[in-house]
Formats: C-alpha cells, structure tokens, sequence
C-alpha cells in the first residue's frame, strides 16, 4: 500500500523536470536568436505623435527610395585642399555608384569654407543587416585612394555600424559574463557544489521559455524588441530567477532540516514562499507593464517584454527548483548540511548583531539613515536628462563620432544632420525665407528632386515640399535644440504653411520632452500598483505606505550618487532622457521585493511572537538569503557595463548600486527600525489575528518559521 504513494511521489517532480529540460533543450537557442529579430533603428526611440515622428513619417514621400546617408569627410593635417585633391576625391565616391548597397550616384565632393576639409555624401540602402558594414568599409576604402588626405565616414549609416557593433555582444558576452558572476558569487556564498548550478539552470531555462515567447511575438509584429531591450531582458530574467530561486532554496533548507522528508520539505517551502515571490513578481511585471502608458515606443516595447520575462522566471522557480530540490534532497547544499537552527548558519551571526543594533535604538537607527539617503537624494536635481551627446553615445572610441567630430569642426555643426522642414508647396518662398533668417541656422534650402537642397526645382509632392535647415550649432548640442524651438515658433507662424519641423535635433527635443511627461505620469501609476499590491500581502496600510516610501528615498539617493559619479568619475554631460524612468521602474519595483521578502516573514513570525520579536526574527532569518540575491541582482545588471554604449552603462550603475543601498541599508536598517519604533500600531488599520505581547528578550538563538 505505502509503495504507490511513493511512486507517485517522485512522479511529479520527476514529470516537471523533464518537462523543463525539454523546454532547455528546445527553446533555449532561441536567447541567441532573439538578434535575427530586433532592430536597432533609430525610428524605435521616437515619440509617437511627435512633431518629428509625423515629419518622419510624412518625409517617406519625398524619398523615391529609403536611404540612410554615410558622409564622407577628408581632412589634409591642417592643410588647405587642393583642386586637384577634390576632382580626385569627386572620383573616388563616384566610382561606389552601382555598387551592391549603394543607391543612386554619390554627391561630388566640395570644401569647407576654410578649404581644410571635403565633404561628400553617399546614400546606403538600409535594410542591408550585417551587410551594412560591408558597404561602409568600401566607402572608407574608396575614399581612401586620395593621397594626402585623411578619410573618415559620419552620418547615419556609419552610426548604425557601430551600434550593431556595440549590441554585438548581446547574445554571447553579456549572458556568459552575467551567468559566470552568479554562479561565482552563488559558490562564494553557499559553499555548495550542486546548488549554484541547479538555480543557474533554472534561470537559463526561465530565459529561454521568454526569449522563444518574445522572438515569435515580435516576428508577428506584436512586440518590438532593440538591442537595448534585448540586453535588459537577459539581465531581468536571469536575476529574477535568481532572486526567487534563492528565498525558495533558503526555505527548503529550513524545512527539509525539521521534517526529514524531501517532497514535503519542498511541498512546504513552496506553499510559504508563494505568497512572496509571487507579490515580489507582480510589483516588477506590473510596473513594467506601466511602460505601456509612455509615448516612447522604445518604453513601450520594453513594459510588455520585460513582463513575460519576469512570468517566465517566476514559473522557472516555483516548479523547476523545487522538483530538482525534491529529487536531489540533501545532496543538493553537498558539502554543507541543512541545520534547523538558523542561528547555527554562519551568516546569521552577523544578522543577529545586526538585529541586536537596531532593536537597542530603532530610533536614532532609521533617523541616521534616513539623513543620509536625505543628504545622497538632495543632488539628485543634478543629473541631468537632456540626452547624451552623439560623441558620448558610445563609451569606448567609435569611428563615426570621430568622423563627426572632424566634420563639425571644418563645416556647420549641423552638417550631416539638418533640421527637416516639411511645408505645403505654396508657401515655399515664405517658409525658406523665415527659416533662413532664423537665429541658429546657417543656411536652408528646398530639397529638389535630385535629392539635394538647392539642386534644381524643388520637388513637391501631394502639395508638399521638403526643406532642409542646417544649424550652425552641432546636432546634439543645446544651442541647435533651442534653434529647433525657434524654426518651429517661426514656421508655425506662416500663415497656411502647416509647417512641420524634425530631424535628428527634433527629435531629441521631441524625446526629452516626452521623457518627462512620462516620468509625470507612470511614477504616480507605478507607486500605486506596488502599493496595491502590499497592502493586498500585509494587510495593512501603514507598512506598505512606509515601504514605498523607503524605495522611493532611496531611488532619489541613488539618483544623488549616479550624478555625482557620472559627472566626476565617468565623464559623461548627461544621461540619455529615458534613464531616471528606467531606473525608477527597476529600483522601485526590485526594491520593493527585498521589502516584499522580508515583511511578509515578519508578519509571519509576528503572527506567534509578536511585532518587535518579528521584525528581529524575520531580520535574523532572512538576512543573508536577501542581502545573497541583492548582490546577485546588483552583479547581474553590472555586467550591462560590458555593452560599450553610455545607456545601458548609465542604467547598469544606477540599479547595481540602488540595490545594493536598498538591500544593506534600507531593507537591513531604516525599514526593521521604523517598524519596531512604530510598534504594533504598525499594521494599521488591522491588527494581526494572533498578536502575543513583546518582551524584551533578545534577538532569537534559533526557531522555525
């Protein structure tokens, strides 16, 4: 009779490993083919109903086929160019015409005004993938042929290289550096030989099952998915699955160390950890999904992606883990045992002192280290969001902002990128005429229908002409910005002109602008979901008022810190406009779990001891499973810095360092302190249904949850 039941036992573990091995096995190359997929154009950055979206959009006309334009630029070490160095480069550039990737004949080259530089400007087809690459290289070698001078290529198509360059290590580096610094650290902590590699495991198989989900939504256009995106998710899920594959693995030692049998041990870890990790979940696939309110459709790509990769993970680390847990028992911390007394863990004795200092003066506890988060958060102003600079983009050297760099100092700034001007055909004279007496634009021109301003009879299509403006300023500077703002006040103002103004400028000042209405709408949608959702686990409305509070103070002191470091240690102007939201998204909805992992032991514990010997109880026990998976997180997302562009180093830093902040000190000292200082009081308006008085014995030696 007792056979059967034992069977059937190691059926379902058994069943729910094979099945995930299958999932490994089939899905699991999908994380590298999530790049055949993805695009890194530009265009998935931009505002929907922007301006300079609806010129983008509306400018298509006018192109009789989609180009992207490589500039060519050839300097002579100071010199002044030669006739004969033009006529040579003219024929250089000429000879790419009817080359595979090139469209249409290359512009002749002309100098600069002061004669030390030659421009000319090729124009590339831009659905080539990694061919691309191909045709920039000839366009360097070709332009290269003219002796005595220097050749370099800018402009869009250029760009573009470099950014794939730049995303190159996506699908291999970026996964092997994360996966290596968990496993390390994991090893390091754990002292365990089978487990690290089993919630590693887990996590692979988490991050396959989303990238196979993700990579058949966006080839049906439902999703969108960059480079940037597709980095974020690796990290996401690997960390998550982490996270929640350690607070399970911690409360299967505890119970397989009291009941002695495997699957009830892991029957039990899962049934009292799925209250927090699913809580946990929520709160970050929840308010990822608030990114589906931003205008920025890069935002909105990254909401329901990120979403999946957070369902995947959470559903890796409630049934794969606890079935290889069930199968492996004992042997799965070899060479360590499973003790029952958490205290008898050699991590908990720093935890107990911990909990001993912040039970002896809760007070003067969270009031230091709400000074100091305070003092972090007052510099938080200081970071600046008004986008980064074409030249700090990239972080290591990228030879199309070295290409642009020498073309803005021998042409306009605004060379290679004009501001676009689109207006309605009969008001060309009029609208031509305000843009060139605008302050901040060299010069504009109709674009005729060879393509060039200037070239001939412009060319007018339904009714519109296109004009292009260049800036004196360079590009991305804040001097072309504000000559933007100024082409738009003085083209709004022709009388039936209907005059749009975009290009590359535009569309910064159409992203920043963006940014921060996003910013003033999702944050208030993101603090009230998480809210939600706390007060839903603990029951109360204090404690997760006080929680949210807590994350929030120490997102502005992460803030304070990443301006100062950014600015005087890392070199860069500004952040890109999108990065203090990222970061809020991911601070606040991580920081929340450790709060989440934390509190919902507490209340567990208070519900048998009472709340000052809860929180110490929960703050012993929990201590070092948490402050395990903060340092796994913060590692994880660390290794977005092996990605050479300025974003994703930016939100490397910022949430590396923010969870490291909230797991050392907000999460182990001002929340366990505001809550004893507080007091039962702490759970209102409710009051847990079995409260025992406090007594003011000392943190607890050992004991069960």
């Amino acid at each position: 009779m007792t056979t059967a039941p034992r069977r059937a036992r190691w059926l379902v573990p058994l069943a729910l490993l094979i099945v995930w091995l299958g999932v490994g096995g089939t899905l699991g190359p999908y994380a590298g083919k999530l790049g055949e997929v993805a695009t890194n154009d530009q265009a998935s950055f931009l505002p929907r109903s922007a301006e300079s979206t609806r010129v983008l959009d509306e400018r298509k006309a006018f192109d009789q086929q989609e180009t992207l334009p490589a500039i060519v630029v050839w300097t002579a070490d100071g010199e002044r160019i030669s006739g004969a160095r033009t006529a040579a480069a003219t024929r250089a550039v000429a000879g790419l015409a009817g080359r595979p990737g090139v469209v249409g004949d290359p512009s002749p080259a002309f100098p600069s005004e002061d004669g030390e530089a030659l421009q000319a400007v090729v124009q590339v087809e831009p659905d080539l993938g990694d061919g691309l690459a191909d045709v920039i290289d000839e366009v360097r070698e070709a332009a290269g042929t003219v002796d005595g001078t220097t050749a370099e290529v800018a402009g869009p198509a250029a760009s573009q290289v470099d950014l794939s360059d730049a995303f190159a290590g996506i699908d291999g580096l970026l996964l092997g550096v994360a996966l290596a610094a968990v496993l390390l650290i994991l090893l390091l902590v754990y002292r365990s030989v089978l487990l690290p590699f089993v919630i590693i495991l887990g996590s692979v198989f988490a991050l396959g099952l989303a990238c196979a989900i993700v990579y058949v939504l966006a080839d049906h256009d439902v999703v969108r998915v960059d480079g940037q995106v597709q980095g974020i998710l690796s990290i996401l899920v690997i960390g998550a699955a982490t996270d929640y594959a350690l607070l399970l693995a911690a409360r299967f030692r505890e119970e397989l160390a009291v009941r002695g049998d495997r699957f009830a041990a892991a029957l039990a870890a899962v049934r009292r950890s799925f209250g927090a990790v699913t809580a946990s979940a929520a709160t970050v696939a929840l308010g990822l999904l608030t990114l589906l309110a931003s205008d920025l459709t890069n935002n909105r790509a990254l909401g329901p992606v990120g979403a999946i990769g957070i369902v995947c993970s959470v559903l890796s680390a409630l049934t794969f883990l606890p079935a290889a847990l069930a199968l492996l028992g004992r042997a799965a911390y070899w060479p360590a045992k499973p003790k029952a007394a958490d205290a008898t863990v050699e991590g908990h004795r720093v935890w107990r002192r911990v909990a001993a200092t912040v039970d002896r003066r809760p007070r003067r506890v969270w009031a230091a280290t709400a000074l100091i988060l305070a003092v972090f958060a007052a510099f938080s102003p200081s970071l600046s969001a008004k986008g980064t600079p074409l030249d700090e983009i990239f972080v290591n050297d990228a030879p199309s902002v070295a290409a642009q760099k020498t073309l803005g100092e021998h042409f306009p700034g605004g060379s290679g990128n004009p501001a676009v001007v689109l207006a309605n055909a009969d008001r060309l004279d009029q609208v031509t005429a305000a843009a060139n007496r605008t302050e901040g634009v060299a010069s504009a021109a109709p674009v005729s229908a060879s393509g060039r301003p200037g070239g001939g009879e412009p060319l007018v299509v339904d009714g519109r002409v296109r004009v292009d403006a260049t800036l004196e300023a360079a590009a991305d500077s804040d001097a072309a910005k504000r000559a933007v703002e100024r082409l738009r006040e003085n083209l709004h103002g022709v009388p039936g002109a209907d005059a749009l103004v975009g290009g590359y400028t535009a569309q910064q000042v159409d992203t920043q602008q963006t940014a921060s209405d996003d910013r003033t709408l999702i944050v208030p949608i993101v603090l009230a979901v998480i809210l939600l959702i706390l007060v839903l686990l603990l029951r109360s409305v204090l404690v997760p008022v006080l929680l949210v509070a807590t994350v929030a103070l120490n997102f502005l002191a992460t803030l304070g810190v990443s301006a100062l470091v950014f600015e005087h240690l890392f070199g860069f102007s500004g952040t890109d406009a999108s990065v203090p939201l990222y970061g809020f998204v991911f601070l606040v909805a991580l920081g929340v779990d450790y709060n989440i992992f934390l509190m919902s032991r507490v209340r567990e514990e208070a519900l048998t001891h009472g709340t000052r010997q809860g929180v110490l109880r929960g703050l012993t026990t929990t201590g070092g499973v948490i402050t395990s998976a903060g340092v796994v997180l913060a590692a994880t997302f660390a290794a977005l810095m092996v990605i050479p562009l300025a974003f994703l180093v930016q939100i490397a830093f910022i949430v590396a360092f923010g969870v490291l902040l909230d797991t050392l000190v907000v999460r182990s000292l001002l929340v366990p302190a505001l809550v004893i200082d507080i007091g039962p009081k702490a759970w209102w308006p409710g009051a847990l249904s079995r409260p025992a008085p406090d007594t003011k014995k000392a943190p607890p030696a050992s004991g069960r949850a």
